[in-house]
């Protein structure tokens, strides 16, 4: 079963559900395809294809629409369906750091023909997320977009523009609390950002992960700053020159407590926005979700390689 974002057409969704059910069959595979209209919708026809028990659900869209996926297989503690990833977004960052291939075709024979793999995801008050969450500033831009993208008609990223400069006026900070280990860490930050697994932070690497079978959270607390200081942070970012110690605390763990004074928060999880009831328990969940990714080169052990074929003869 193939679960595809119906705006990920852009506008030819119909003509897209073909192309993919052609290139499926072209692998001598059969795929149901499903042209989810909205997020319920979508989320409805993965819960049916895990009660089916169908072998592989893939999920065609951005990272909001594969982690809406990936948290209907990972609520289902006997699910064996895995997850194939048909990256159709923006910025598809699940699939770069796993080394799915970004080319529709190509992607396809991916799941026809890759190896399966467990890999971790994180999740906040039992909410799952398998690239990130962040408090402050970024939840309020991303609320703030969405809002002039439906009342005002403004494109996806010219409403970011104008949501970061009026975040950035407004400039709210939070008060948080960190326990983590044991230990306590008193902070006052305009952003907080969590991690499934590490992000790199320097180089032309930053923001990729090397790995998503680490076992870890990363935590990333911005230093206190201005607004001049936020935006030399956004250009150290863009031009690979961030620097832990100057610009930010890093922490990996395997469990985060976040306290504030609000009873409430916005939490993001990826790039998806909504209001959680405070404290914030953040975990990490090792080999949680079973992901086809790309056959390794010097795989000698191939224990899970030939599965996928099995299981497709099977059906």
């Amino acid at each position: 079963m193939a679960a595809i974002n119906a705006k990920a057409g852009g506008g030819h969704a119909e003509a897209l559900a073909a192309h993919i059910t052609d290139e499926f069959a072209r692998h001598g595979l059969r795929a149901v395809v499903h042209l989810a209209h909205s997020g319920e919708d979508m989320l409805q026809a993965a819960r049916q294809a895990v009660r089916d028990q169908v072998p592989v659900v893939a999920v065609g869209g951005g990272d909001g629409s594969v982690n809406a996926v990936a948290s209907t297989l990972l609520a289902d503690g006997q699910c064996r369906s895995a997850l194939g990833v048909l990256p159709l977004g923006t910025l598809n960052h699940f699939a770069k750091d796993l080394g799915i291939p970004l080319v529709l075709e190509e992607a396809i024979a991916n799941i026809a023909t890759g190896r399966r793999l467990r890999v971790d995801s994180g999740e906040v008050n039992d909410q799952p997320f398998i690239n990130n969450s962040s408090l402050g500033l970024y939840p309020d831009i991303v609320r703030e977009r969405e809002k002039q993208q439906a009342r005002l008609g403004r494109g996806k990223w010219l409403a970011f523009t104008w949501a970061a400069m009026g975040a950035l006026r407004r400039y709210p900070f939070l008060r948080v609390r960190l326990s983590i280990d044991g230990q306590e860490h008193w902070r006052r930050t305009p952003f907080v950002f969590i991690g499934n697994n590490e992000y790199l932070m320097s180089g032309l690497d930053i923001g990729k992960r090397s790995t998503l079978t680490d076992g870890r959270l990363s935590l990333y607390v911005c230093h206190r700053t201005g607004r001049w200081g936020l935006l030399r942070l956004a250009l150290h970012a863009l031009f690979g020159r961030l620097q832990a110690a100057q610009d930010f605390d890093v922490l990996t763990a395997t469990e985060i407590h976040i306290e504030t004074h609000k009873k409430r928060m916005r939490v993001a999880t990826d790039g998806e926005v909504n209001l959680m009831q405070t404290p914030l328990h953040y975990r990490i969940r090792p080999a949680s979700l079973e992901v086809i990714v790309p056959q390794e080169a010097n795989d000698d052990a191939g224990k899970e390689a030939g599965m996928l074929d099995k299981l497709w003869g099977d059906r």
